[in-house]
C-alpha cells in the first residue's frame, strides 16, 4: 500500500512537506541509455540512494512505477513513467490525482537541449521550449506552474537533427561524466524540498 503524501505546501521560500518527483523518458530497454531519458535516470539514482524500489502501484497508477519515501524531510513520491515521452501527461495527471496533490508540488526532471551538457538548472513554470514531455504534462494538469530540474544535454553538432540526437545514447565520454551529473540533479531536488525554489536556485546556480 502506497502511503499518502496529501496536505502541506509546495513551492515557496520555505521547505516543502510533500513533493511528487517525476523523471521523464521513454519506456523499455531500447531507450534506457538515451539522452532523452536522463530525467528518468536521475530519479532512478535518487531512489537507489534512498534505498527504495520503484514498482507498479494500484490500477489507477498503471502508467507509472513509483515509491514513497522521505526526502530531505519531505514526504515524497518518486516516479518514472511507462508512457512514451509525448504522452507523459497521461501518467502524471493520475499520479497527482491519486495523491491529492496539486501541480505546484510537482517536480519534473528532464533533458534540456538549450543547456550545455552537464549543466543542471532549476526553473519554476514557463513554456515547454519544444519539449514534448513538458508540453503533455502542462496540458494534462492544466498548468505550467510546476518545478523543473533541467539537465543539460547540449545540442547536436553538424547536421544531426535534435529529434535524432535526443534518442541516441550518451557518448562514451559523456557516460564517464554522467554519474556526477545525475548526482547534481538529485542534489537539486533535495535543495528544492529542503529550502524552497528560490533558495535552491541561489544555491545551485552560484558559480
Amino acid at each position: 500500500m502506497l502511503e499518502s503524501v496529501t496536505g502541506g505546501s509546495g513551492p515557496g521560500t520555505d521547505g516543502w512537506d510533500r513533493a511528487v518527483v517525476v523523471g521523464l523518458g521513454n519506456p523499455g530497454p531500447g531507450y534506457a541509455g538515451n539522452r532523452h531519458n536522463v530525467g528518468a535516470m536521475a530519479v532512478g539514482e535518487i531512489a537507489a540512494a534512498q534505498g527504495v524500489v520503484l514498482k507498479r502501484g494500484p490500477t489507477r497508477l498503471a502508467r507509472v512505477v513509483c515509491s514513497t519515501t522521505r526526502l530531505a524531510g519531505a514526504r515524497a513520491v518518486l516516479a518514472t513513467l511507462t508512457t512514451y515521452m509525448n504522452e507523459s501527461g497521461q501518467a502524471v495527471r493520475p499520479l497527482l490525482d491519486y495523491y491529492k496533490t496539486e501541480p505546484e508540488s510537482l517536480i519534473v526532471l528532464h533533458d534540456e537541449l538549450d543547456l550545455p551538457f552537464g549543466t543542471v538548472r532549476i526553473k519554476q513554470g514557463g513554456g515547454d521550449n519544444g519539449h514534448n514531455g513538458l508540453r503533455s504534462i502542462s496540458r494534462s494538469v492544466s498548468s505550467p506552474d510546476y518545478v523543473r530540474v533541467r539537465i543539460g544535454i547540449g545540442r547536436p553538432v553538424g547536421r544531426q537533427s535534435p529529434a535524432d540526437f535526443v534518442l541516441r545514447d550518451f557518448s562514451a565520454a559523456e557516460r564517464t561524466e554522467l554519474p556526477a551529473i545525475l548526482d547534481q540533479a538529485a542534489r537539486a531536488v533535495r535543495l528544492i524540498v529542503s529550502l524552497g525554489v528560490v533558495a535552491a536556485q541561489n544555491e545551485l546556480h552560484r558559480p
